[in-house]
């Protein structure tokens, strides 16, 4: 699974994909409400993870996930 940090700007906010190995989209919510996509998408579990990763990652970069 692959992770993307998309800058918004003026009133378009930061949002965040989520993909597969296909680069498919799995998921795509905003910064400040993940929480609701994030068990939509059913990954509700690794929740932590994938936030903690997204905190730290910059914006326009892909990074892979193991999950």
């Amino acid at each position: 699974m692959y992770v993307i940090k998309v800058k918004g700007v003026a009133k378009i906010p930061d949002y965040v994909q989520l993909r597969d190995e296909k680069f498919t989209l799995l998921a795509y919510f905003r910064l400040d409400r993940p929480e609701k996509a994030l068990d939509k998408a059913g990954l509700a579990e690794h929740a932590s993870y994938i936030l903690d990763t997204i905190k730290d990652l910059p914006f326009g970069q892909i990074k892979k996930l193991d999950i």
